[in-house]
């Protein structure tokens, strides 16, 4: 941890906590048995879309995604809506965790706003709905990414300011990053592909993902001054293959999962 919180546990006293980011920070409370009653999870939305508008003319079908489980479908209706803000803000959080592993997916911009190309919304068929079907993709490691997310950064940073929605949270950075390896239970390790399939037909370089991260991080820090920082040393950085969503350069073994909740002060 960083800052004048390092003697303050970013979960002590903090009765609601909001997440911002996706399952490596969610799986937490569930890698713990810890109650998640007070707990507000907005995942598969990047910040430049959690920022954006709805695309012009979109009209979203009533009912479940196709596809998806709830919380998935959930997700991608929050993000295509953009009730996400509001929602955050409604919450009322004492403490705010961020973790950008969602930033992996390219964007989708046009008809006046920006939406993420998530896995969720390819599966869902929504991503032919008018007017996304003809919306202009940016690759994700792209310039014109990183300017949009650049600008959403302020955009959230301003949030925590004096008098922002979210003046009376405490934000805290999950410092995540892909795994270069697996590691069994039994402690055998095994270098992971260099790459990973983001979505369907899509893959991208994990190297080219962790520097952009590392950029990603940096940016935070400097944008945020009270930012406390949570992130788990390279011994503990390894793949689950028995993890329960499945193996993943984000879905890490159990120590990872310890080591984090250790820092933030959970148990």
């Amino acid at each position: 941890m960083t800052g004048s919180s390092r003697l303050t546990p970013p979960l002590a006293g903090a009765g609601r906590v909001a997440i911002l980011g996706s399952c490596v920070t969610r799986d937490l409370w569930r890698m713990a048995g810890a109650p998640a009653d007070d707990l507000l999870y907005i995942s598969r939305t990047r910040l430049p879309s959690l920022f954006a508008v709805r695309p012009e003319g979109l009209v979203l079908p009533e009912g479940p995604a196709p596809g998806l489980r709830p919380n998935p479908a959930q997700a991608l209706r929050t993000d295509l809506s953009k009730t996400g803000l509001a929602k955050l803000a409604g919450f009322r959080p004492d403490l705010v965790i961020l973790d950008f592993i969602d930033e992996r997916f390219d964007l989708l911009v046009g008809a006046g706003g920006v939406v993420t190309a998530s896995w969720e919304l390819e599966t869902s068929g929504w991503d032919a709905l008018p007017p996304l079907l003809t919306l202009r993709r940016l690759d994700a490691l792209g310039d014109a990414d990183a300017t949009l997310w650049r600008r959403s950064l302020d955009a959230l940073a301003t949030l925590f300011a004096p008098g922002g929605a979210l003046s009376g949270a405490r934000p805290v950075l999950h410092e995540a990053v892909w795994a270069p390896a697996l590691r069994t239970p039994a402690g055998r390790t095994e270098p992971l592909a260099p790459d990973l399939e983001i979505t369907p037909g899509r893959r991208a370089s994990r190297a080219a993902h962790n520097a952009r991260l590392a950029r990603m991080h940096a940016a935070a820090r400097g944008a945020m001054p009270g930012l406390t920082v949570v992130k788990a040393p390279e011994s503990l950085i390894f793949s689950d293959p028995d993890h329960v969503w499945g193996q993943s350069p984000f879905h890490y073994v159990p120590d990872y999962y310890a080591e984090i909740w250790r820092q933030l002060g959970g148990g």
